[in-house]
């Protein structure tokens, strides 16, 4: 939450984040914490730039990856000398997205990713009944954000959730940003 708030701070406003450098301080800090002497744990990133989200997604979406990320460091790499996190955040470009949002379509989609090389997730755990208060808050944060998530368990393990974000009745700045990046794209 401080972070938010540094965020908010260094972009001017506070009804809108930033949030690729968000997620990359965030990262980096947890990387700095959970290593404990483990170096050879890298962190890869790949995340939309200028994102701009409202607090109502920016803190359950920085949740989300903060537990994501924390669970790789603490349980994907036991007996391992080396991994890897990766932490992917887009823009989900369709050309009916594209097509809505230049006609003011009323919403945008991304997927984030969070997977590691690590260990992996053993296929006997039924994760959708965990005593884990980690997972049941992931689970509910991305149904607090309308959004679906897979699990994959192979080489590792990734984590993907899709969501939507609907702007209310005006353009929001979100809204206008991305449309100004997209039609930069075409």
């Amino acid at each position: 939450m401080a972070l938010i708030h540094e965020e908010l701070y260094k972009g001017g406003g506070f009804e809108t984040l930033n949030f690729s450098p968000y997620i990359k301080e965030l990262t980096e800090s947890l990387l700095l914490t959970y290593r404990l002497g483990n170096t050879n744990i890298s962190l890869n990133m790949d995340l939309e730039e200028d994102l701009l989200f409202d607090m109502d997604t920016a803190v359950p979406l920085g949740m989300i990856i903060n537990e994501l990320v924390s669970n790789s460091l603490k349980h994907a790499f036991i007996g391992r000398t080396k991994g890897e996190i990766r932490v992917k955040l887009s823009l989900n470009e369709n050309k009916e997205c594209i097509k809505g949002i230049t006609e003011n379509r009323k919403s945008n989609s991304f997927t984030l990713t969070v997977s590691d090389d690590g260990i992996g997730i053993p296929e006997n755990l039924d994760i959708e009944n965990l005593d884990s208060l980690g997972f049941q808050l992931v689970t509910s944060l991305v149904d607090q954000l309308d959004g679906e998530f897979e699990l994959k368990r192979d080489n590792g393990t990734e984590f993907t959730m899709r969501f939507a974000l609907t702007e209310k009745d005006n353009l929001s700045q979100v809204d206008l940003e991305l449309q100004e990046k997209m039609n930069k794209r075409a």
